[in-house]
C-alpha cells in the first residue's frame, strides 16, 4: 500500500504501502531531479562510473547521494519529498489567499483560516500556559476507582489507527479504533479494537537487547521527567518511574509487528459479552458507554491477545500509575498545541533522538501539515481545483487501466495455478475499483467547531470530530469508493476489504509522473508505483481477500505453497541488505510491500511495451527505452537516512529502505537483457533465483 509513503513523507520516514514516502532532497531543491531530460529521468544524479550489474542504485542516483544534503528539518530526503515540498509550496499559497480574506461562519474556509491563525500563534498559545490542558489532567487526578479509569480510558478512544490501509499500529491511548468492514464478516461494517498505550514506536523499543536501543530507552525515561518537570507537574522523577514501569508491562502485553502484519491472526469477531468474559480487569459497560459504544454488540478484535493482557494490566496495576500515565500521554501527544517549552523538548526527543532530525519544521509549515490532519478533504478540494488538470487525471487513469490489463494478462498466463484460483484471481482484478486524483465525495465538516484562537482545544476537537465521523459508519453498507487519504497527500493506497485503489493528486506530479516526459519514465515511476498498489491486492496479505473484499482461502493448497515458497525465497533476498553491521532489513517484515515492488513493477513493464505496439521505443540521451524505464524507477527510490532514521524504520516499518527497494530490477529478465548483466556481476541473480510471483 503506497499510502504507508505519504505518512513516512511527512515525518521523515518512508512509507509506499502505501508506498512510503521519502521526504526529498532539500539543496538540491527539486534541482537534482527537477533537471531531467526529455526522457524524464535525471542524467546529473547518475553515476555513470557505476556498472549496472555492480550497483544499479549508485548508477541511478550515485551524484545525488553524494551532493544532496538532508535537511536540517528532515530525517531522510529522497524523490518523494521533492513531490511533497512543491505541494507544500502550493498549500501554503491556497492558504495564505485564503487567511487574508473573510469568510462566513461555519463555512470550510472560516474552519481553515481560524485553525490555521490559532496554530501559528504560538505567543497566545505560550501565554495560555498549560491552563487549556488542565481540565483534562484534573479529570485524570479525580479518578478513585478503577470503574472510573475505565471510563476514562474509554472516554480517550480514538479513531486513530489503521492496520489494514496504511499498517498505522500506533496511539497513546490504551486502544485504537479502526472501522470497515470486518476481515471475516462480508458486509458488516464494524468498529476494530487495536492495542496502544505506548510512547516508543513499538514494543521491541522496550525489549530488545540491542544497544541502540538500550540506549533509548534511558533517554526515553529521562524525556518523560524532561516533560513533566517543563509542564509543571510537580514529583516528577518518582511519576515518570511509574509511567516508564507500566510501559514496559504493556509492551510485554503487545502482539508482535510482525503478528499485528498477519491478516488471518487479527479477524477474531468479539460479542459486547466476550470483553466481560475473555478480557477481564476494565469495566468494559463503563469503557464502552464513555467510549460512546454502549450499544454495540460486536467488534473485529484486530489484537484478540493485548486486549486480554492489557485489560489485565487495568485491575492490577496501582491506580496512581494509570494516573500518571494518562496525565503524561495527554501532554505528550499533544504538545504541538502546548507552550513552546514542551513541544521543544517533544522534538528534541521524537524528532533529535528518535530520528536524528537536528532541527524542527518551521511553525507555518507545521501549521500546513496539521490542517492536512484535521481539515484534509477541505484543503484538497481547493488544491485540485487550483493544482490537478484534467489532463493529468485522464492520462494517469488511461495508464492505470494498461497496467491493470497487463497484469491481468500475466495471470491469464501464470503456468503453475489451478483454473479454479486463476478465475478467482482474475475476477478479483476486474472488479478493483480505482480513483485517480481525488475523492468523488468531499468530506462534510459541520460537525466540527474550530475556535478563534485556542489551538489546543482544536486539535481535540477535530479528533473527536474524526471519531464520531467513524463510528458514523458502524452498521452502515460499505463504501467502495471511500478515500483514505487527502488528495494532496503525496501517497497512494491499495484497500483490502474495499478491492479498491486510491491515488492522490499529490503523487501525480514530477518526479513520479511529467505529462510532457518520454513514456518509458512514466511507466517505471509512477506506472511502478500504479502496478505496486495493484499487486497488493496480491501480496501475501491481499492474497487472503477475494473480489468482495472478505478474508477467505480461494487457494488450492499446491498453489498456495508455491506462492509462498516464492514469498521466502523474496524474504531471504531482503535479509541479506544490511545498512549496519548490525542491522539488516527484515525481510519478512517487508514482504507484502516487496511482493508489490516485485509485481509491480513487472505489471509496469509489460505495459509499457505494450504502449510501444511491437516497435522499439528510440534511443533518448543515449539509453534505450528499456534502460529508461529501469533507471526512471530507481530514481523515484533516491533515497538518503539519517543513521537513527534507518534504524527505526527498520524496526518499525513494513517498508524497506528506498536503496534497497530499488534492487527490485534484480528479478525482472528485462532489466538483465537492458543493462547486459551477466554471472559475476555482484547483483546478478541466476535465473531460477529471479523471484517471479504474478
Amino acid at each position: 500500500m503506497l499510502n504507508r509513503i505519504a505518512a513516512a513523507l511527512l515525518t521523515g520516514a518512508t512509507v509506499l504501502g502505501g508506498v512510503a514516502a521519502i521526504p526529498s532532497q532539500a539543496q538540491t531543491p527539486v534541482n537534482a531531479m527537477a533537471s531531467q531530460s526529455l526522457a524524464g529521468i535525471n542524467l546529473q544524479a547518475m553515476d555513470l562510473s557505476k556498472k549496472p550489474g555492480d550497483d544499479f542504485y549508485n548508477y541511478a542516483n550515485g551524484e545525488w547521494m553524494k551532493t544532496t544534503k538532508i535537511p536540517d528539518d528532515r530525517s531522510s530526503t529522497g524523490a518523494f519529498l521533492v513531490a511533497f515540498l512543491e505541494t507544500e509550496k502550493h498549500k501554503a499559497e491556497l492558504i495564505d489567499a485564503l487567511v487574508k480574506a473573510k469568510h462566513a461562519p461555519g463555512s470550510d474556509n472560516a474552519r481553515i483560516a481560524d485553525f490555521y491563525h490559532a496554530y501559528l500563534d504560538t505567543a497566545a498559545i505560550d501565554a495560555a500556559g498549560m491552563k487549556p490542558v488542565q481540565a483534562d489532567l484534573a479529570r485524570f487526578a479525580a479518578i478513585s476507582n478503577k470503574a472510573e479509569l475505565s471510563a476514562a480510558l474509554g472516554a480517550n478512544l480514538r479513531a486513530d489507527v489503521d492496520p489494514l490501509n496504511a499498517t498505522n499500529y500506533f496511539t497513546e491511548n490504551l486502544f485504537g479504533i479502526f472501522v470497515t468492514q470486518g476481515l471475516s464478516t462480508p458486509g458488516e461494517v464494524l468498529p476494530y479494537m487495536l492495542q496502544g498505550g505506548l510512547g516508543l514506536p513499538e514494543r521491541e523499543y522496550y525489549l530488545s537487547d540491542a544497544l541502540k536501543m538500550q540506549e533509548i530507552r534511558t533517554a526515553y525515561q529521562a524525556y518523560i521527567v524532561k516533560l513533566l518537570q517543563t509542564a509543571g507537574i510537580d514529583d516528577a522523577e518518582a511519576r515518570a518511574k511509574r509511567i516508564y514501569a507500566l510501559e514496559l508491562k504493556i509492551a510485554l502485553a503487545h502482539v508482535s509487528r510482525e503478528d499485528s502484519e498477519d491478516f488471518s491472526k487479527s479477524s477474531a469477531i468479539w460479542s459486547r459479552a466476550d470483553f466481560d468474559a475473555k478480557a477481564p480487569g476494565i469495566d468494559w459497560q463503563a469503557f464502552m458507554t464513555a467510549a460512546q459504544l454502549g450499544k454495540q454488540g460486536r467488534f473485529a478484535a484486530y489484537h484478540a491477545p493485548a486486549i486480554t493482557a492489557l485489560s489485565a494490566l487495568v485491575a492490577s496495576e496501582p491506580l496512581q500509575s494509570w494516573q500518571d500515565w494518562l496525565a503524561f500521554h495527554q501532554i505528550n501527544s499533544h504538545a504541538d498545541v502546548l507552550p513552546t517549552a514542551v513541544d521543544q523538548a517533544h522534538f528534541d526527543f521524537y524528532g533529535t533522538t528518535l530520528s536524528g532530525t537536528p532541527q524542527q519544521r518551521s511553525r507555518d509549515k507545521r501549521a500546513l501539515s496539521a490542517l492536512d490532519d484535521y481539515l484534509g478533504d477541505a484543503v484538497g478540494k481547493a488544491y485540485v481545483d487550483k493544482y490537478f488538470p484534467a489532463s493529468a487525471k485522464a492520462k494517469v487513469s488511461d495508464m492505470t487501466k494498461q497496467i491493470i490489463a497487463a497484469f491481468h494478462n500475466r495471470v491469464e498466463h501464470i503456468d503453475w495455478m489451478a483454473p479454479a484460483t486463476k478465475q478467482e484471481a482474475l475476477a478479483k482484478v476486474a472488479s478493483l475499483v480505482v480513483s485517480v486524483g481525488y475523492p468523488d465525495n468531499w468530506r462534510d465538516y459541520g460537525h466540527y467547531k474550530v475556535k478563534a484562537g485556542s489551538a489546543y482545544a482544536n486539535e481535540i476537537a477535530g479528533q473527536q470530530a474524526e471519531y464520531a465521523h467513524q463510528l458514523a459508519k458502524i452498521g452502515q453498507p460499505q463504501d467502495k469508493g471511500e478515500w483514505w487519504m487527502t488528495a494532496q497527500i503525496v501517497n497512494a493506497v491499495n484497500l483490502p476489504v474495499q478491492n479498491a485503489l486510491n491515488f492522490p493528486a499529490g503523487i501525480l506530479q514530477s518526479p513520479f509522473f511529467d505529462p510532457n516526459a518520454d513514456d518509458a519514465y512514466n511507466y517505471g515511476a509512477i506506472g511502478a508505483v500504479i502496478g505496486h498498489e495493484i499487486s497488493h491486492s496480491f501480496d501475501n496479505n491481499g492474497a487472503a481477500f477475494d473480489s468482495t473484499g472478505a478474508m477467505r482461502n480461494w487457494w488450492t493448497k499446491e498453489d498456495f505453497d508455491h506462492f509462498a515458497q516464492q514469498g521466502d525465497a523474496l524474504a531471504a533476498q531482503f535479509d541479506t541488505y544490511q545498512p549496519f553491521p548490525d542491522l539488516h532489513v527484515n525481510g519478512k517484515l517487508t514482504l507484502g510491500e516487496n511482493i508489490a515492488d516485485v509485481a509491480g513493477l513487472a505489471a509496469a513493464y509489460d505495459a509499457y511495451r505494450a504502449s510501444l505496439k511491437g516497435k522499439e521505443a528510440p534511443v533518448i540521451d543515449g539509453f534505450s527505452g528499456d534502460q529508461r524505464f529501469f533507471i526512471g524507477y530507481a530514481q523515484t527510490w533516491a533515497t538518503k537516512m539519517r543513521e537513527p532514521a534507518m534504524r527505526q524504520r527498520i524496526a518499525t516499518d513494513g517498508h524497506a529502505p528506498g536503496n534497497y527497494r530499488a534492487l527490485t530490477v534484480r528479478n525482472l529478465d528485462a532489466w538483465y537483457q537492458a543493462f547486459n548483466v551477466k554471472p559475476g556481476d555482484a547483483l546478478y541473480l541466476a535465473p531460477e533465483d529471479r523471484v517471479k510471483i504474478w
